[in-house]
């Protein structure tokens, strides 16, 4: 089944189909590429639905509950719109179908309607992961057949699930399954839900860049250690070190300060690139460049006028450009 397929099925089936979310559950996992619950091994309570839960009470009694869908370190997953648990506990929702009425093909609730549902059916998985012995990284709210909302915390402190990765992008509507991105967004959640970690993203490109640097470096110190002859040459070496340092440091403010806007439209970048090709006399460049920066004004290189960036970062600018 492609996206387009399992949009149509969700989208035209009626009400007594979109009872079924186990079988929206089993057709998204494989729509996305993983296995479903009961496909790997059945009765497995790290991975199933339908996974019980004791609340405890106060004077020391309990009453069972089930959660919809349940993957141990992954997500605790609540359904809306079916009446498949009857009676049920106390933290048990009620089915919301007569909200809705009607026969056959299921009119699109109000939106204050579906918000307090989605709310309450949020609220209802928090509850049920209060009840195991760990809190899982995210909480996945399914409106079958319309859409599926992501909260995370990745702290796994159960102090705050956040709208992930975004208030602009938590909630995925049937449509939004036909871009890519989206379905890895969902693997990902079911697979390896802390590689979508956003702190776990900048450390890794933090050590990225920090690698970078570091063979940059080291590159641009065995070619400044070399004399005219080709040989290593110790003196060049230390006379060049500081200055092969200072021109990194140069270089990683002038991105940032094009990250921020301190120098506009992006300004750095466009440098960079009109030198893709000519790496070799990219320091000539950046030493005009970065001399302008010291002294602000228009430079020619990329046509627009730099404000002065004092502090003396950029006052050896003019020695790289010998």
């Amino acid at each position: 089944m492609d996206a387009d397929d399992f949009i149509r099925r969700w989208s035209e089936g009626p009400i007594s189909e979109r009872a079924h979310y186990q079988t929206f559950i089993g057709q998204l996992c494989r729509l996305i590429g993983v296995a479903a619950p009961d496909d790997e091994r059945t009765g497995d309570l790290d991975y199933c639905f339908e996974r019980p839960v004791k609340f405890l009470h106060e004077d020391g009694g309990s009453h069972p509950g089930y959660i919809d869908c349940y993957r141990r370190g992954a997500f605790v997953l609540e359904a809306k719109q079916s009446g498949k648990r009857g009676a049920g506990g106390a933290l048990d929702p009620q089915p919301q179908l007569a909200l809705f009425g009607g026969k056959g093909r299921k009119a699109a609730p109000p939106s204050s309607t579906l918000e307090t549902l989605m709310r309450n059916a949020k609220r209802q998985a928090e509850n049920y992961a209060k009840a195991l012995d760990e809190w899982p990284p995210f909480i996945v709210v399914v409106d079958v057949g319309r859409a599926i909302e992501l909260w995370s915390d990745f702290g796994r402190q159960g102090k705050a699930y956040a709208p992930f990765p975004d208030r602009a992008r938590y909630r995925i509507e049937m449509a939004h399954l036909r871009d890519e991105a989206v379905r890895d967004r969902l693997r990902r959640v079911w697979s390896d839900p802390m590689s979508l970690d956003p702190a776990a993203r900048v450390a890794e490109v933090t050590t990225d860049i920090a690698s970078r640097l570091a063979w940059l470096v080291r590159s641009i110190g065995r070619r400044v250690a070399l004399g005219v002859d080709g040989r290593p040459d110790p003196v060049a070496k230390a006379a060049r070190a500081n200055q092969t340092a200072l021109f990194v440091m140069q270089c990683i403010f002038a991105m940032f300060a094009d990250s921020v806007g301190l120098i506009e439209d992006k300004g750095f970048r466009r440098f960079l690139e009109s030198y893709r090709g000519h790496a070799n006399q990219f320091h000539l460049g950046a030493g005009d460049f970065f001399h302008r920066m010291d002294q602000g004004g228009h430079c020619s290189a990329i046509r627009q006028t730099l404000r002065r960036f004092n502090g003396g970062l950029f006052r050896g600018a003019a020695d790289q450009r010998g």
